[in-house]
């Protein structure tokens, strides 16, 4: 070891969302971490702009729900969707929805879906991390190389500004640094799925836009033509920001005869709106998963492990949801007390969680695509062409409401092959798009119910297990508490005696980990206490099998 070596227990490598998020995971669990990134943390083109329901319950956790509520984001602004041929022409159709403020929380949650785009939530994200001393941040930082061995990571960097190479050992390292990871190329973790294509964002101001044309304010215009759908306008800031989405083909666009300005003039539908052009990106929209989301002591998280088309908002969600998964589990082998097959567990629950929200995501996409063939009358201005652009509203208003009402998919995941959650017996509810199910079935998100004190059961989730014992006479837990404790497992135990609660939950005493999902639940204690809790904390893959140690077959990685 030298002298000069930064020492962390996590390195996280990206600071976008995602990268973000793991990082203050870490921090609120009082973990140190250093997260790195190789741009100035500034953001040329916003992407994401919708944190679901689910990502502003772990805000509510991390004390930021409501700064992210209020980051900027015009909260009277309507956000409606409207189909039309561009802003200017035919109206096909419109599916209005309220404001921010004006929306309604979900009865199963304490949150709403808050529009709150990247350009604002990255950087509240980050100032909320640099409040945590025991957070690193390092910015114009790439990592050059890296290699691990049984006991640590260790990566070489580079300082962007001055060409000085340092040297960061971490305990583990974590890779958020997007679609094209450079540490699983590095690492040489292939990906499987598919492209679905290939399109352009390109953002532009216009203060003038909303004044230009009667079709109001709207999260979204979709726009139609003789070809289908061809493009979007998504709000940004609610005020003068905007990103054009061309869908685009399965071919790469030829860029040097592209005239973005010529798109936003087509896609307004008039040529004397004033607007500024700021960036144009192309992108590869694209089902992708990496075959491996762990090797050794390197994780993969957020787009780095998985892409997904933005239809639906699902992508940065879904990362989020990995940044939570993973984040206590490193805390718990950090501080002792986590199995040897907890790390494991990682890949094995989020695997089916992505893949089901990758299909979702990309079946939002097909129905986008899916009106090409009722187009080719869509443009006239005849009877034909009314009837034609009737229907296609009509059919874009219907299929894709499963995009914009999809509570379901937000809350409804579940790790139900888990190695770390004990099943109960009990069949698995249905898990639709639109609508949350709630059950305490193991693997599940606990239930969102008000307690009498004003807090939510979701409040009581997050810094270590809590065994939820229901009734006026709890059921005698002894067992349990006594083998966590042997264990040095975080537990604590709250009593709640509310027939509304106890009827969601079902049971008499409810396990649920740190990140908010039940591993066990029963009407009495179980017969083989120190089991189970071996089972939770990952020293063993299931209840009926032996000890599994942790596989010390990885090769030690060398990059460069």
């Amino acid at each position: 070891m030298h002298g000069n070596d930064t020492i962390t227990s996590v390195l996280i490598i990206g600071a976008g969302p995602i990268g973000l998020s793991l990082a203050l995971e870490l921090a609120w669990r009082g973990v140190d971490c250093t997260i790195i990134d190789q741009t100035d943390g500034s953001i040329d083109l916003p992407r994401g702009a919708m944190v679901s329901v689910r990502t502003m319950e772990f805000c509510r956790r991390w004390g930021i729900a409501e700064r992210v509520a209020l980051a900027g984001f015009p909260q009277d602004y309507k956000l409606n969707m409207v189909y039309c041929t561009s802003l200017a022409g035919h109206l096909l159709e419109r599916d209005d929805y309220p404001s921010q403020r004006d929306k309604e929380t979900p009865l199963s949650s304490t949150e709403k879906r808050t529009w709150c785009p990247q350009l604002l939530f990255d950087p509240l994200l980050a100032r909320v991390v640099a409040e945590y001393d025991c957070v690193t941040m390092r910015y114009l930082c790439r990592l050059d190389s890296f290699e691990q061995s049984a006991d640590e990571v260790v990566a070489h960097t580079v300082d962007g500004r001055t060409g000085e190479r340092q040297t960061i050992r971490a305990r583990y390292m974590v890779a958020c640094d997007g679609a094209g990871s450079f540490v699983r190329e590095t690492a040489g973790i292939r990906q499987s799925g598919r492209v679905l294509g290939y399109s352009i964002n390109i953002f532009f101001c216009s203060s003038d836009l909303l004044r230009a044309h009667d079709k109001g304010e709207a999260e979204r215009y979709l726009f139609v033509s003789t070809e289908g759908t061809w493009g979007n306008i998504t709000v940004v800031d609610g005020r003068e920001s905007w990103r054009l989405t061309l869908i685009g083909s399965s071919d790469k666009m030829d860029l040097s005869q592209f005239d973005a300005a010529a798109r936003v003039r087509r896609a307004i539908g008039r040529n004397d709106v004033a607007f500024d052009l700021i960036a144009v990106k192309p992108w590869r929209r694209s089902e992708l998963m990496a075959d491996r989301f762990r090797v050794g002591r390197i994780f993969l998280a957020g787009d780095a492990a998985h892409t997904m088309s933005p239809t639906g908002g699902f992508g940065m969600n879904t990362g989020i949801i990995d940044a939570v998964n993973l984040g206590w589990k490193l805390q718990a082998m950090l501080d002792g007390w986590g199995g040897e097959a907890l790390l494991d567990s990682y890949e094995i629950e989020q695997r089916p969680v992505v893949e089901r929200n990758a299909l979702a995501s990309t079946h939002n996409f097909d129905l986008w695509v899916g009106v090409r063939e009722m187009c080719a009358h869509v443009m006239d201005d005849t009877p034909e062409g009314e009837r034609a652009r009737r229907a296609v509203g009509t059919r874009l208003k219907e299929s894709l409401r499963s995009e914009w009402e999809c509570l379901g998919v937000m809350l409804g995941h579940r790790y139900e092959a888990s190695p770390i959650c004990v099943p109960d017996g009990t069949p698995p509810p249905p898990d639709p798009v639109s609508e949350y199910i709630p059950t305490a079935r193991p693997g599940s998100r606990a239930p969102h119910a008000w307690l009498a004190d004003g807090r939510s059961t979701l409040d009581l989730f997050g810094r270590g297990f809590v065994l939820l014992r229901f009734g006026k006479d709890p059921a005698d837990a002894g067992s349990l508490i006594a083998a966590a404790g042997a264990q040095c497992v975080p537990l604590e135990v709250v009593d709640i005696d509310d027939p509304q609660t106890n009827a969601l939950y079902a049971s008499r005493l409810v396990l649920v980990r740190p990140d908010g999902h039940v591993a066990w639940r029963a009407d009495d204690a179980p017969q083989d206490a120190d089991r189970l809790v071996r089972v939770v904390r990952g020293a063993v893959a299931s209840a009926g099998d032996p000890e599994r140690r942790q596989s010390r077959t990885e090769i030690p990685m060398a990059a460069g």
